[in-house]
């Protein structure tokens, strides 16, 4: 289903509860016991101190834990915290400074766990190239704090920097420009003009006009006029006095789009005057679109006019083209094109008469990719002759949440002015059936702010390959991509900017922390190549600790032959899948394993399986997994088929086969390990969330006598109840029937189709479950909601088996926020060591 990879209250108590989540956990023989566990690990982060840790422990055995549990609580928790204090780098800018010299800008953020949310910073530095092709970073001394920041866009001459502050509650949204030494202008934009500014990386647009005069970017339309009451009846609409004994009425209800946009229902476009601080509301957008990723069009010196360039998606996106709003989070199978507008700008001496401080007027939107289906994240080329952009057209005509993208340029027209039939020619088509070794397809999720190199026709940017992330470029003219990141490794790299023709990158791999990289391209006679150099960096260290426990892993990428071929099958679907093993660099052989007969001597196995089920595991360096393998864990990340990165037809076999395809491929993976005697078979742990949740509880159900041990974060457990109360429901007929699931979708299920939808589930097998089982839940979960994972927990514990549940009741569906994140794989290391160690 769809996620990121990675509703029903428990009881009464946890209704009154604030901040922290509520704990049961049964036992074989029906006994509940209530558990308050936060306080243990908040004990042991120095900014917390809240009590001492005897107390803790004492105050916790009270309630049911015994002696053993709080020491594995204490340890765990510190060896945690060892993996989380490392900042990350979000993203990076670069820019151009006399001398031959750059400045690069770097976000960096870390964890706040007092505060349950994070730090961000800033931090920057010179870059200096030196004659023999090497680079010196010089790093300034201390990062810089950027606390109620929502995000920080810098212009296009790196001469001024626009910080956003968004309010959670009604107070005033913030846009400061600050100059090279101090703040130039602070702007104060009421809840009357519009609300937050979309800042999230979907509907995310925030421009600067290449005269750096004007900014243009998303946020909420205002709410409209609700009803006013008082004692005596209705007062009429925003006549509203909290003094009076007024209160506002609820009027009529609105859609939103779902997953993290419950309050986000109207994305609209704005555009601010920097110098005289007004907002303009953009007019000649239809009402019926919510807009996004809004970018200015270069100017052209014949033109005297300025235009804008956005994606729109329609409110009536779902299947059967009807007012509802389908969630939007993770979901590139949504209808969207892409519109260019002209926007009468104050200070321009031909749109002053034009120009209304409240609205900025316009000829209405044009449509530019009518016939595509799908056109977003669209860049300008630096000349301005063509624009790009990405397209999941698969994903829309197949109903897949995402499916492999194409790229497309457009050749904008001389004049400057857009027009509907500008010619679009293709530049990376969808691969069907990758050869092996070569190009698997496009798929980029956030292409960079400025991706080009300096000829002007050379895009730059990172996509999944196979089970790692790659850098590639690619020729907009004539559609060459090349891989320029090094090949034949698990290493993944991803791009951070562009200097020039040079690159500034980060990469990883699940045993090696994050490190920078500096790379250049050098031609010599018919050789030529990337080269790469390591950065410097105070950001992405580790600590020794973790730097140890790291290097007595090995990792390696297995290739997993497919089981039951069948002439159905298309040539991609019948390619091996992939999975990536974690391991311990002492582990023995399997002719050691097997001639000793030393049963046991193996580490137990904790089988990863990520959610989507169109997503990935790449070997990205995440500190979750790494804290798990430094538990003493192997690792098993399986890519079973219908994951993004091995080609379309790979990715499209899964629809309709859900619980079947799926789980013989997870298990076909664990066969491949066990029957090389690399894992011990008799200590295997499952962890998944989201669709990855869903085969959880599966291969537990299906293959019960395998698993040990299970830990479930937000799964799809039941569809027959999910179809009714998720933000995705077109998902559960997409991946129950295939495409075909697109012609029948309906808001009212029948009763057959309900009936295939449970049989299809994992509650189906429920009466075969014997395996204890870990479930963290979000109460705010659009996507599924809490009821899916309440209903499967309470259906295992009212047939003795052994559970416990976890319920944050301020996180949604992916459990990010600080605190849900570190309990949720504390408690995983913690469940797991319960039943996989001897």
């Amino acid at each position: 289903m769809a996620t990121a990879v990675s509703s029903t209250l428990v009881s009464a108590s946890y209704c009154c509860s604030t901040a922290q989540p509520f704990h049961y956990s049964s036992r074989r023989r029906g006994a509940l016991t209530r558990l308050r566990l936060p306080s243990i690990y908040f004990n042991l982060l120095p900014t917390f101190a809240m009590e001492v840790p005897g107390a803790v422990a004492a105050k916790d055995m009270q309630h049911g834990i015994g002696e053993t549990t709080v020491s594995e609580y204490e340890s765990q928790s510190k060896l945690l915290q060892e993996f989380c204090r490392v900042p990350s780098i979000d993203k990076a800018w670069i820019f151009k400074s006399d001398g031959g010299t750059s400045q690069v800008m770097f976000s960096i953020s870390q964890m706040n766990y007092a505060a349950n949310k994070k730090r961000k910073s800033i931090l920057s530095s010179r870059i200096v190239k030196n004659w023999n092709q090497s680079v010196d970073f010089q790093w300034s001394p201390f990062p810089v704090e950027m606390d109620g920041v929502s995000a920080i866009i810098p212009s296009g001459s790196g001469s001024k920097l626009l910080v956003v502050r968004n309010k959670e509650d009604d107070s005033p949204t913030q846009l400061e420009i600050w100059g090279p030494a101090q703040l130039e202008k602070a702007i104060q934009i009421p809840r009357s003009v519009h609300g937050s500014i979309f800042v999230d990386g979907w509907f995310e647009g925030i421009s600067w006009n290449y005269e750096e005069t004007h900014i243009a970017y998303v946020a909420e339309e205002p709410p409209l006029p609700k009803p006013v009451f008082d004692d005596s009846g209705f007062k009429g609409e925003d006549s509203f006095n909290k003094d009076s004994g007024t209160w506002n009425g609820q009027g009529d209800w609105e859609e939103d789009w779902g997953e993290t946009y419950s309050k986000k229902r109207s994305p609209a476009l704005f555009i601010v005057h920097i110098n005289s601080g007004k907002v303009q509301a953009l007019k000649g957008v239809s009402k019926s679109l919510s807009v996004g990723q809004v970018i200015w069009v270069p100017s052209v010196s014949s033109a005297r006019a300025q235009y804008l360039v956005f994606v729109g998606w329609s409110s009536e996106n779902g299947p059967q083209q009807t007012p509802r709003k389908l969630g939007i989070k993770y979901c590139y199978n949504r209808p969207c094109a892409l519109y260019a507008i002209r926007a009468h700008l104050e200070g321009h001496d031909d749109d002053k008469a034009a120009v209304n401080t409240k609205e900025v007027d316009s000829t209405g939107a044009i449509i530019l990719t009518a016939d595509f289906g799908s056109a977003f994240f669209p860049k300008f080329s630096p000349d301005g002759k063509f624009l790009v952009f990405l397209s999941a057209k698969s994903a829309v005509d197949s109903g897949a949440h995402w499916a492999t993208n194409s790229l497309h340029r457009l050749d904008w027209p001389a004049d400057g002015k857009p027009n509907s039939s500008a010619k679009v020619s293709c530049v990376v088509p969808v691969i069907m059936c990758p050869e092996d070794g070569f190009f698997p397809g496009l798929y980029c999720s956030y292409p960079l702010l400025y991706p080009w190199l300096s000829d002007g026709y050379t895009i730059i940017l990172s996509s999944i390959w196979h089970s790692t992330v790659a850098i590639l470029s690619i020729n907009i003219l004539s559609g060459k991509v090349s891989q320029i990141s090094p090949r034949d490794t698990l290493y993944s790299w991803d791009i951070l900017a562009v200097d020039g023709n040079d690159i500034l990158a980060v990469t990883s791999s699940p045993i090696n922390p994050p490190q920078l990289k500096y790379g250049y391209y050098t031609s010599h006679l018919e050789e030529s190549s990337w080269n790469w150099l390591d950065v410097s960096s105070p950001v992405a260290g580790c600590s020794d600790k973790v730097r140890f426990l790291m290097s007595s892993k090995q990792c390696s990428i297995l290739k997993i032959p497919v089981n039951n071929l069948s002439d159905t099958l298309s040539e991609g679907a019948k390619k091996p899948f992939e999975a990536t093993f974690i391991s311990h660099s002492s582990s023995e052989s399997k002719e050691t394993y097997r001639g000793n007969k030393k049963e046991g001597i193996r580490s137990p196995l904790i089988l990863i399986l990520h959610g989507g089920p169109h997503s990935v595991i790449s070997t990205t360096y995440s500190k979750s997994l790494a804290f798990l393998s430094s538990l003493g864990y192997n690792l098993l990340a399986v890519n079973y088929r219908g994951s993004l990165g091995f080609g379309e037809e790979a990715l499209q076999s899964l629809p309709g086969k859900i619980g079947s395809q799926d789980v013989n491929d997870v298990l076909a993976a664990l066969d491949y390990v066990s029957e090389r005697g690399l894992v011990d078979r008799s200590r295997v742990a499952v962890l998944g969330g989201s669709h990855g949740g869903f085969l959880t509880s599966h291969l537990i159900g299906q293959a019960p006598d395998r698993f040990v041990a299970a830990a479930l974060r937000n799964p799809v457990c039941n569809l027959s109840l999910m179809v009714g109360t998720s933000d995705i429901p077109d998902w559960c007929y997409i991946e129950a029937y295939g495409k075909a699931g697109k012609d029948i979708f309906s808001e009212a299920p029948s009763n057959e189709q309900l009936s295939d939808f449970y049989s299809k589930s994992p509650i189906s097998h429920i009466s075969k479950v014997k395996t204890p089982t870990l479930f963290l839940l979000g109460a705010q979960d659009r996507r599924v909601p809490v009821s899916n994972g309440l209903q499967y927990a309470r259906a295992l514990r009212e047939r003795g088996v052994e559970v416990k549940v976890m319920v944050f009741p301020d996180d949604a569906h992916g459990l990010e926020r600080p605190q849900s994140d570190f309990e949720s794989h504390l408690n995983i290391g913690v469940w797991f060591d319960k039943y996989c160690k001897l």
